[in-house]
This record gives structure tokens, sequence and C-alpha cells, in this order.
């Protein structure tokens, strides 16, 4: 309209030829005609424009998953990237901004509002803090779909982040975290910061205000770094872990949920993995030149150093049954017979359930997050085996015996008092070890009439051969004058002396 108007005046105020009007305005002579033809001021109006896209085929079938995902959780709605993969695989061939300003658009118009909330920006020197926090996914592991806990560790400075999956949020799960995102940075930073989690903080006071759990603040004892906690239902405060939740979410979670695992260590390898070609790929947001790894290089330098991790398991106490069995979490796993009826600790790892008894380890198995099984050792019941060998036949705990030891078990209970024979030859695990019995029963197996005895001797013989190779010769004070010589020509002299190789002797 400005324009149009400054015509009109240079024109019929002015009195300016249209040619000069064209030199000033840089506009067509045409142009500038077709605008003073008309006897009024009328605002021009031009046709809308049409844009063509490469998207224009698939916008139906983009707004059809935008719909379905408004009617999932937010954990379970698909990222604009995912969206723009889906398409592609569909044939589309733009790029990914047509896709993502057409989700944003539509999201805005279903809606009708926009988002408008306001929010400082955050800025932290290397090695200054990190950011923790967890969050809820789903993946198939062990042939089941199971709910994970991942944790998430994420340092300010430099970008880097770790990743590992468990069943639970529970205490020995944010201690193994905690090590494992240490010793994948290469230090420690000066502060870590956290929401309100409960094994974290036992009571909320006024303002900042906590009350810390001791096992919490003994872990940050133990690395020296200084806990920090968000304000209530402030997630804002550590938002650079919180977008780290929704991006992995996006880039690496989605490639989990494909595949299938056989156990959590084999899917935290993976993860593992991922991490760390994420750093080598992805730019740092204030140093776009510089990949996350190489401002991780500079970090690792201004980090604290990292010791050795952290004993973070925990304690619960629990009574042994009279079979030898301890109950933890709907599972039970077997003690040495020795301490039935005993009040025993179990100290509780991430992978593994340790039992202790006065100070010393007296069991050890991997740790179960199913329920109702029962996990034997067959080792704990050998002491009780030697006073009840009928027990053998049936005894659930020697269904877990090595093959060798089996195939013996089967031959000799055949005879009689072969139950008998079968705990001597157990009974010898723990004074030789397991290795020795079981060389011994393969090679009485081979000789093809197995036998305790047999087990024994050969067991006896494998014993003194090693002893034998490691004698050490006698040192005495008493030296011999004639030096012995293997000569046995020695013995045809005294021959001769008895006359039986004199001349003439008749035989």
């Amino acid at each position: 309209m400005g324009t149009l108007a400054k015509i009109r005046r240079m024109h019929l105020r002015d009195g300016l030829p249209i040619k000069e009007i064209e030199r000033r305005t840089g506009l067509a002579r045409n142009t500038i005609k077709v605008w003073l033809r008309k006897g009024e001021m009328v605002q021009p109006k031009y046709p809308q424009r049409v844009v063509v896209s490469k998207l224009d085929g698939f916008t139906e079938m983009l707004a059809t998953w935008l719909k379905a995902d408004q009617h999932r959780g937010k954990r379970d709605r698909r990222a604009i990237k995912a969206l723009y993969e889906a398409l592609t695989e569909q044939g589309y061939t733009g790029g990914y901004g047509r896709v993502a300003a057409f989700a944003r658009r539509w999201r805005e118009d279903q809606s009708g509002k926009v988002d408008k909330a306001a929010f400082v920006p955050l800025k932290f020197a290397l090695g200054d803090a990190f950011q923790f926090d967890w969050s809820t996914e789903y993946a198939w592991v062990g042939g089941l779909r199971r709910r994970l806990e991942v944790a998430h560790t994420k340092l300010c400075g430099s970008r880097a982040f770790w990743l590992v999956a468990y069943p639970t949020q529970s205490h020995e799960m944010l201690f193994d975290a905690h090590a494992r995102a240490f010793a994948a940075f290469g230090g420690v930073p000066q502060r870590g910061i956290y929401d309100n989690m409960k094994t974290a903080v036992d009571k909320v006071g006024a303002g900042k205000k906590r009350v810390i759990n001791a096992r919490f603040e003994a872990m940050t004892g133990h690395y020296l770094f200084e806990p920090e906690f968000c304000n209530v239902a402030s997630g804002w405060e550590k938002g650079i872990v919180e977008k780290n939740v929704r991006d992995r979410r996006s880039s690496i979670w989605h490639k989990a949920l494909k595949q299938r695992w056989p156990s959590m260590e084999a899917l935290n390898d993976w993860l593992a993995q991922e991490c760390r070609a994420a750093w080598a790929e992805l730019n740092h947001p204030e140093w776009p030149t510089l990949k996350v790894a190489d401002v991780l290089q500079d970090e690792q330098l201004r980090l604290m150093p990292n010791p050795k991790p952290f004993d973070g398991y925990v304690e619960v106490l629990a009574r042994v049954s009279s079979t030898a069995l301890v109950h933890l979490q709907r599972n039970r796993y077997s003690v040495p017979t020795e301490h039935v009826h005993e009040v025993v600790s179990l100290r509780l790892y991430p992978d593994r359930l340790d039992v202790v008894a006065e100070n010393i380890r007296i069991a050890s198995h991997a740790r179960s997050f199913e329920r109702s099984l029962t996990f034997y050792d067959w080792r704990h019941y050998v002491s009780l085996i030697e006073r009840k060998p009928g027990a053998l036949r049936n005894g659930a705990p020697f269904e877990t015996l090595p093959e060798p030891l089996k195939k013996l078990q089967s031959i000799l209970l055949r005879h009689e008092g072969g139950d008998r024979v079968m705990a001597q030859v157990l009974a010898a695990v723990p004074v030789h070890g397991l290795e020795p019995v079981l060389v011994a029963a393969e090679l009485a197996l081979e000789s093809g009439k197995p036998s305790g005895e047999h087990v024994l001797n050969v067991l006896a013989r494998l014993k003194a051969g090693g002893q034998t190779g490691d004698a050490q010769e006698v040192k005495t004070p008493l030296t011999l004058t004639v030096q012995p010589l293997a000569n046995v020509q020695r013995y045809d002299r005294l021959r001769s002396v008895d006359g039986d190789d004199a001349p003439g002797a008749q035989p």
C-alpha cells in the first residue's frame, strides 16, 4: 500500500512522468500504468500462493498417525524423527523440515493454543555438575516384554550421557548406575543434581531443606561430590537430563524396541555402544563445530579422580529354613546346611545375592527378579548327604549336578549301596575341589566299569602326581664316598666267582 500511495503522489500531485517514476521506484512501466488507471485507492489483492511439496501425497497418512498418537501415552508417542523415517519407508523423498512443520501446525490446530511457558537458560562450567534421572521404558528381554527402569546420567558441561537399564529403581541399582557412569566419563564432577526421589531423600523440608538417605549420603561421601535437589515439581531445574530422556527415547530406545535381548547384560552392553557412538555423532549445543566426544576430552581434565566403585549393596536379614533355603522377594536361594535355622545377612547387588554369616560370605547366587523360583547349589547339601545318602535319588538340589557326575550317579544307583558310594565321591569335592573330581569321574567313565573306589583312586593318583612334580631335593650333611653307578656288568663278575662261567664248567 505504501508504494502505491507513493506512485499516485508522484504522478498526480507532483506531475512526474511515468518514465521518471520508473527510474525512482524501480517498478516496471506497465505496473505503474495499471495502478494509475484505477480511479480510487484500492488495496491490492493477490491470489493465494500455491506451494507444491513432496509431502502433499503423504499429508493424510501423516495426519492419521498423529491422530493415533494422541490416544497413546506420552511415553509411547512417536517422535517427529520416527514419523519421518516411517514416511521414508513409504516412499517419501522430501526433507525432515517439511514433516516437522506439518506436525507442529497440526498439533497447534488440534490443541487450539501454543505453549508459551518461559524458562531461563542454564550454563555450566566443565567439570562442575552432572544431572541424574530415571525413565520407564519397555523392551523384550528373555522372550518377555518387560518394564525397565533406565538410569540417565548426563554431564552438564560436555553433554556426555550414559544409559543403564535395571528392573527396579532400588538403592543397589542407583549406586551401580553411578559407578558405571563415572567409569564411562573417566571422573567425577563436583556436584550432582537430582529430583526428590525416595532412594535419595527421606523427607522434603521447607525450601531446599532435605533429610538425605543415609546410604545415599555414604555414596556421595565416597565419590566426594555434593548432592543438590530441585524444588518439588520443578523438573526444569534439571532440564538437561529431562531433555536427554526425551531425546534418547526417540534416538536410541526406539531401536531397542525392535530387537529381542537374551539378557539385561546384552541390552546394557548395546546401550553402552550406542552412547559412545552418539558422543562421536552429536554436535555440542554451545560449540556446534565440536562433537560431544571432543568436549568430553576437555572436561575429563577437570573431573575429580574416580575411586573404586562404591560397595552399594542393600542388606536385609533372613532366617534359614529347615531345607537350607532363604526367602527373598518371592524367590528361594540355598545356603550351606550347617546354617539351618540361623539368621543370616543377605547383601543385594543388581546382579547377584551374597549370603553372609558372621562377616563371612557363605553363599552367592545370581539374582532373579522373577517369582516363585528356587535356586539350588548342590554343594551346599554335600555335608548333609554324607549322613543321609538316600536323598540322592530324588534330591532336588542334585538335579544341577555337572554332567560327568550325573552319569556316574545313574550308574552307581543301579547297585545296592550305590547312594552311599556316590555320597563318598561328592564328599571329595570340598576337600579336593570340583575340577579334579570331574576329571577323575570322566576317567572312571572312560574305563567302562566306573565305581566309587575307582574315582577316589584316580583322584588320589592325580593328587599324588601333582605333588611328585613339586618335590624338592632333600638337603643332608651326609656325603657318599663312592657314587653309585648304573653298571649291570658287575653281576656277571659275581657269576664268574661262583664258578658258573669258569673254563670247563658243565652246564
